[in-house]
């Protein structure tokens, strides 16, 4: 689950994933965040903003190995 961050691209949108990570030695939690670029399908068609869930799949092209599955939150 993540949010679209870019929308520019055809068929395509780049998801931005946050997450905690855990750090051993200070015990504590870190913030960090991944950009997943994601297969966008039209009948779909997330914006930018949009809240969406995304799951793994067959390699679509060089760099798109997820596929936007649901959309659960329109942008603002």
């Amino acid at each position: 689950e993540g949010v679209v961050v870019s929308a520019k691209m055809d068929k395509t949108v780049i998801v931005r994933h946050d997450y905690l990570k855990y750090v051993p030695k200070f015990m504590r939690y870190e913030r960090r965040r991944s950009r997943i670029p994601s297969h966008n399908p039209p009948c779909i068609d997330a914006k930018e903003g949009d809240r969406v869930v995304i799951a793994e799949c067959r390699p679509i092209s060089k760099t798109v190995s997820f596929v936007v599955v649901e959309k659960k939150e329109e942008a603002k």
